[in-house]
């Protein structure tokens, strides 16, 4: 009967285990010395050895001839053990016995001395499946065991085994297996079994195990059904896509490309390609792109894409989007494992990974961003290189000959596009403002003599074409319709404390004293709206603002007035809002 290559190249004695060098050492020299415990407690994910380890450890602890702290695997002892037919050793899969009831017919048996060998010894595969109520019965025992009593457990999520349980037992931590140890342990196999495997082809089988060794060995048996094993053979009967096709489907996801990535996918769908399997090996891929884009000099590269291959990919994917990819892919192998249609998901994250702007996930904003402000950056810079450009040409024009007033209009579009531009500032280059009435004064070369523009301040008598003071006529009108009012009529006709300036459809009164403001608000407003209705003959909404000092500054930020500092008003002609500076 055939027999599974992992159990046939099952290891018999601590030297033979591959990559555990700091655990089985140590069970041999406690083997030797004589200084077992009572309870040893392995932890690892699967494949590293846990059982085996468990297996090898409960022959040496009752071998008849040990070599050197291993089993010699020829005594009765060994031999029986390695069969099956003493019952003395038991294995025990916590999974299916996994009740208190289990446990207490385990604690009442193992009282009893055994009967063909040195020590009783119990595995318990996948502790962490017992009950609450089974690990408080396995407590006692393994607390006060009798000498004759030897557990080793074995698990491979530790944080679901008690604290009390892990501190009655001496725990080993089985690490994971290299790409390299595992290589090794294939070759020696496929040597074993007359197997001719190439190095390319072993190193995917190494990559494919992830720290396995189980897997990987299953693999190659997979594998075996022919004796030359090349990469190509591995691809096919594993169902996986080839270099040039991942690479290939890589490159048309960083150029967002979709039709392209999907022609590539249905591609491999009818080669016999398995999804979820050509998923693994995409998300492996976007992983090394993601670590050789933030330490380029790493040595975790996993896919087997070369650095050159990875640095072309990197070109036009930022490490936002890379993120991106991650967590599709992820998502996506996670939904397939809960069924449905393979192709129709790999399709969705592919087109989902071309073109994030079709994902609803939040997790699609950040590359969108990236996206924006490469495009951004771009722009500006593309911007920038022509505003360089600009202003060099204009500092031609102005160290050229005078122009004359006819080939100066000929320049005018040209300067009006310059100083326009946002950059010019940012370039430190000044370029006055054109008139379109003068043109021959645009770009001047010699200073020439510029009539005086000086505008006279506007006095506050006057009133501005936009702020109706209280000598206009429709405001006159309003303050004369007030009837028996005389000391709102004189509040509201002093000009030097109150102006009025209409916005639409609104009448508003700024005026200098904040008491009185108040007042004509509060009792005075029903009344001024009568008024104002019956002097325009439509109705209007009135809003009351206290102080006219800011319509001050405006009016004269409008005028651009320029008053020498020296120059002041005297006292008499000053409102209640200018403001007086005594030197």
């Amino acid at each position: 009967m055939y027999q599974a290559l992992y159990r046939k190249y099952r290891p018999r004695s601590f030297s033979d285990v591959t990559g555990q060098g700091h655990i089985t050492e140590t069970l041999r020299r406690q083997i030797i010395n004589g200084r077992l415990s009572h309870a040893y407690l392995f932890v690892g994910t699967r494949g590293t050895g846990k059982t085996t380890c468990a297996k090898i450890l409960s022959r040496a602890v009752n071998c008849l001839d040990l070599k050197d702290g291993n089993p010699c695997n020829k005594c009765v002892s060994c031999t029986g053990i390695e069969e099956g037919s003493i019952l003395d050793v038991l294995e025990l899969d916590a999974a299916s016995n996994n009740s208190v009831d289990n446990v207490r017919a385990l604690r009442d048996e193992a009282i009893y001395s055994p009967v063909s060998v040195k020590k009783r010894v119990y595995i318990v595969d996948e502790v962490h499946m017992l009950s609450l109520s089974a690990f408080n019965a396995l407590l006692k025992i393994l607390e006060e065991p009798p000498e004759h009593i030897l557990f080793i457990l074995a698990t491979t999520e530790l944080h679901k085994v008690p604290a009390t349980i892990q501190s009655r037992c001496q725990m080993f931590s089985f690490k994971r297996l290299s790409k390299g140890a595992i290589a090794g342990r294939l070759g020696v196999i496929a040597a074993g079994e007359g197997l001719t495997l190439t190095a390319d082809a072993t190193e995917k089988l190494a990559m494919l195990a992830d720290g396995s060794m189980r897997d990987g060995v299953s693999l190659l048996d997979q594998c075996a059904t022919s004796t030359l094993i090349d990469l190509q053979h591995v691809q096919d009967t594993l169902g996986l896509a080839g270099r040039q096709e991942l690479m290939l489907l890589a490159f048309a996801i960083t150029r967002r490309d979709t039709a392209t990535a999907l022609g590539i996918l249905d591609t491999l769908y009818g080669d016999g390609k398995d999804m979820a399997s050509l998923l693994n090996e995409l998300i492996g891929l976007v992983r090394d792109l993601l670590v050789n884009k933030i330490a380029p000099e790493s040595a975790l590269i996993s896919s087997g894409a070369s650095r050159a291959e990875l640095s072309d990919l990197l070109k036009s994917i930022t490490p936002e989007r890379l993120f991106y990819c991650l967590e599709v892919i992820k998502d996506t192998l996670f939904g397939l494992s809960r069924g449905g249609s393979s192709k129709l998901a790999a399709e969705m994250c592919l087109i989902r990974l071309c073109d994030e702007r079709l994902s609803d996930d939040v997790k699609a904003l950040l590359p969108r961003i990236s996206r924006l402000e490469e495009g951004g950056l771009l722009n500006v810079a593309c911007r920038m290189q022509n505003v360089e450009s600009d202003a060099e040409d204009v500092k031609e024009v102005r160290n050229a000959p005078s122009l004359t007033k006819q080939e100066t209009s000929d320049a005018t579009p040209f300067a009006i596009d310059v100083v326009t531009s946002p950059f010019i500032e940012l370039l430190g280059t000044h370029v006055p403002a054109a008139s379109t009435e003068q043109t021959d004064t645009l770009l001047p070369t010699e200073p020439t003599e510029q009539p005086d523009t000086h505008v006279p301040a506007a006095s506050t008598d006057q009133p501005d074409s936009h702020i109706p003071t209280a000598s206009t006529d429709y405001w006159t009108d309003i303050i004369n319709n007030l009837g028996d009012h005389p000391n709102v009529r004189a509040l509201l006709s002093d000009s030097s404390k109150v102006r009025v300036r209409q916005d639409d459809n609104v009448l508003i009164i700024n005026i200098a004293d904040s008491f009185n403001a108040g007042m004509i608000e509060e009792e005075y407003l029903e009344l001024l709206k009568e008024a104002a209705k019956n002097a325009l003959g439509y109705n209007v909404m009135i809003r009351v603002e206290a102080g006219v000092g800011k319509i001050e500054e405006e009016k004269r930020l409008d005028q651009n007035e320029q008053r020498p500092q020296s120059e002041h008003r005297s006292l008499d002609s000053l409102s209640a809002f200018d403001i007086v500076n005594f030197e």
